[in-house]
């Protein structure tokens, strides 16, 4: 498996109204995030804020700049440190990577998804709990 390269399609999949926050989360970012809480409506995230119509993408995902023209776009998140658990925990599963083009996945974890799952369980164990499968 290897290391996240930021290629952004997890968030680019995810933006569209598939990703939630907690109460907990939304409760801390209108206390002391409210750019971010601008985007919540309804208790659900990536709202604009003017006209509260749900946004296509995540409002926080920003296109890195480029050292070179031919290099791959990579993306970085505006706030990662503050971003939902839903993107803390991604990813989660193989499968899940394997249905999401993630980059990360390479054919030796096709081979052994056992392997390959204990090996992103450690890559991820400071964002997320372990998978139970």
């Amino acid at each position: 498996m290897k290391e996240c390269n930021q290629c952004g399609k997890c968030c680019i999949k995810y933006g569209d109204g598939d990703l939630a926050a907690t109460q907990e989360e939304i409760d801390l970012w209108e206390l002391f995030n409210p750019d971010i809480f601008d985007y919540v409506h309804n208790g659900k995230i990536w709202h604009d804020p003017n006209t509260k119509e749900p946004l296509r993408r995540c409002p926080f995902l920003e296109l890195a700049a480029k050292a070179r023209p031919d290099e791959k776009d990579k993306y970085t998140c505006s706030i990662y440190l503050d971003r939902p658990e839903d993107c803390r925990h991604y990813p989660s599963l193989i499968d899940e990577m394997v249905r999401d083009e993630c980059e990360m996945i390479e054919v030796v974890d096709l081979n052994n998804p056992t392997k390959a799952q204990k090996t992103l369980d450690k890559l991820m164990s400071n964002s997320r709990p372990t998978s139970h499968s």
